[in-house]
């Protein structure tokens, strides 16, 4: 047994050492457990699992839309702060408010004071007396977009050049209202004399929903800036703004 543990190893010992080197043998042939992991990352996914993406909803769609709305709207803004062609010194442009993809378009001829001051259509009293209404006719404010025809403050607004004027085209693409209220017989003109694809004349009748465009109707009001003060002023304008009203209660809520 000395001579068996000191010299030549046994039959036990053999066979141990042989499975040994089997195993070793074995194992240089696999891929150690980092080898592995980055072999299942760099592996395409199962052909068995569906790969496709989900069909965009309605919600998906609109909102796409908004955003572009509101980045062509931020450009038209950027373009009429460097806008030359009016005299309006160091004065900015009074620019559109409201919701960039409104069903409704509220159209002034040109802005008072306080929309100069600040900067936005519809600033001030004329902008609270709107508000007031169309609480009264049940239409979400969310729904409506102001903007003027003369843009850049001026001290006569018929000095306003027609390339300023004409950016009410512009926002009728990027709004893409259902219907325009054209405020006063200047911003009625002025609608007139602008070149919007297939538009119809508008005729001075106030208070009746006429057909501008194939998408677009329109309602002629008075202007709400002489209907602050004088009572019979008022009525006259609300008589005529609440058919806005039953056009609205009238369109499909989709």
């Amino acid at each position: 047994m000395a001579g068996a543990m000191a010299g030549e190893p046994g039959e036990s010992s053999r066979a141990g050492r042989a499975r040994m080197d089997r195993a070793r043998a074995g194992r240089a042939g696999e891929p150690d457990a980092t080898q592995v992991r980055v072999q299942l990352q760099g592996q395409p996914p199962d052909p068995s699992k569906p790969t496709g993406s989900m069909p965009i909803t309605d919600d998906e769609i609109k909102e796409k839309y908004l955003e572009r709305a509101i980045r062509e709207l931020n450009t038209l803004t950027r373009e009429l702060q460097a806008c030359p062609h009016c005299p309006r010194g160091n004065l900015m442009p009074v620019l559109g408010s409201g919701h960039p993809q409104a069903d409704v378009m509220l159209v002034k001829y040109a802005a008072q004071p306080s929309e100069i001051e600040e900067g936005v259509a519809f600033y001030g009293r004329a902008g609270g007396a709107l508000m007031k209404s169309l609480k009264r006719l049940s239409i979400d404010p969310l729904a409506v977009y102001g903007t003027l025809c003369v843009k850049c403050p001026l001290s006569d607004p018929s000095l306003a050049d027609f390339a300023c004027v004409s950016r009410v085209v512009e926002e009728l693409a990027i709004v893409q209202p259902k219907i325009v209220v054209a405020m006063g017989a200047d911003a009625l003109a002025a609608i007139g004399e602008l070149e919007i694809p297939l538009a119809r004349p508008l005729q001075a009748r106030e208070g009746v929903i006429q057909q501008l465009t194939p998408t677009i109707d329109a309602l002629y009001v008075p202007n709400i800036d002489d209907s602050l003060d004088e009572t019979d002023a008022k009525r006259t304008f609300w008589s005529a703004f609440r058919a806005l009203g039953d056009w609205y209660a009238a369109q499909p809520p989709y």
